[in-house]
């Protein structure tokens, strides 16, 4: 199994363990460390990450040549949308309605496409690509994944930090795509001057350089 499958697989574990975690569930109706985000929306949104590899590995019928990841980016609206956009407002829909059966039934979701995807994730062709029905376009199965391993390490870092508990700790096979993505990500939105200074000049740095 190539790499980038068995560190989404890695991170994705890492989740679904945080999901399980009592405090979680302690905190449910409170708000989170996001803003329009309640802990179970938030946990909706981790645990529906693994929705949407489900979601992408399901034959569909489509087939279409696959996008660049930047690319990807690019076009997806939620990028540079305020918190009222649409695109936005789905998301934390999508997640309130995911986390709506509570947190137990949520985590044992999670767990069985965990463990549905560990199987299936090395059979997959090297270059199989995948069409995601809810952008229209398609990318590359380990391009794909990348994406939902980003989220999943951004977003364990808001649920653990909107309850109380240490971020979960990931090995360099997890950390260091997602960091290289969000670099990736944030010299394409602000550029390489920006990026360089705030990492090597405060005194010169811009006010963010966030990826997103």
């Amino acid at each position: 199994m190539g790499e980038s499958r068995q560190s989404y697989l890695v991170a994705a574990a890492s989740a679904v363990s945080l999901l399980r975690h009592p405090a979680v569930a302690a905190a449910w109706d409170k708000p989170s460390a996001l803003m329009e985000f309640s802990v179970a929306g938030l946990a909706g949104h981790v645990a529906h990450q693994l929705v949407r590899v489900g979601d992408v590995l399901a034959p569909n019928g489509e087939v279409q040549e696959p996008i660049p990841l930047i690319e990807h980016f690019s076009r997806s609206p939620w990028v540079q949308a305020g918190l009222d956009h649409e695109s936005n407002l789905s998301v934390r829909r999508g997640g309130e309605a995911a986390a709506a059966a509570g947190s137990a039934v949520l985590t044992e979701r999670a767990q069985a496409l965990l463990e549905l995807q560990s199987a299936a994730l090395p059979a997959e062709p090297a270059d199989r690509v995948v069409y995601l029905p809810w952008t229209g376009w398609s990318l590359r199965l380990d391009d794909f994944l990348l994406t939902r391993l980003v989220e999943l390490v951004v977003h364990s870092d808001d649920l653990a930090a909107s309850v109380g508990v240490d971020t979960p700790e990931l090995p360099t096979s997890v950390i260091d795509p997602a960091v290289e993505l969000l670099a990736r990500l944030a010299v394409h939105r602000h550029g390489a001057t920006a990026v360089i200074r705030t990492l090597s000049r405060a005194e010169r740095a811009p006010a963010t350089i966030s990826a997103f």
